[in-house]
């Protein structure tokens, strides 16, 4: 079965809260306001329209690098695939959330600027993409 994929573009609602399971793999979870703009035709103005919370969920050296980037407000793009997560509760009755599996996440930048640090996880990829040198 092929994943559900999607790519968001909101306001983070709060600081990315990073946990450790007992494996000692970094998990981290953050809600993302999604809103859209609609325009009022009769006004001609932008306004936002309705706002849908994406709750997210984010593992490993990704979970620790949001977690020390992004803050409460932060405009942010993220890309993940949807997943339904099942569970019963204390009462013995049956819930079901979905919720997106982040793959990567970074800042905004159309309303704002960033500069980027390699974590110590991060891998140097294998060519440059600055280099001067043609490759043939």
């Amino acid at each position: 079965m092929t994943a559900a994929m999607t790519t968001l573009v909101g306001n983070a609602t709060a600081d990315p809260e990073l946990r450790f399971a007992q494996s000692g793999r970094a998990v981290g979870s953050l809600t993302i306001a999604v809103s859209e703009r609609v325009k009022d035709k009769s006004t001609n103005e932008w306004t936002d329209g309705k706002t849908w919370f994406a709750r997210c969920t984010l593992w490993g050296d990704l979970a620790e690098h949001a977690a020390a980037t992004i803050t409460k407000g932060d405009r942010v793009i993220a890309f993940g695939r949807l997943e339904q997560r099942d569970w019963e509760d204390r009462d013995g009755n049956k819930r079901s959330a979905v919720e997106v599996v982040v793959d990567e996440i970074g800042p905004s930048l159309r309303y704002a600027t960033a500069s980027v640090t390699r974590g110590s996880g991060s891998r140097a990829p294998e060519e440059s993409w600055g280099s001067s040198e043609v490759p043939f």
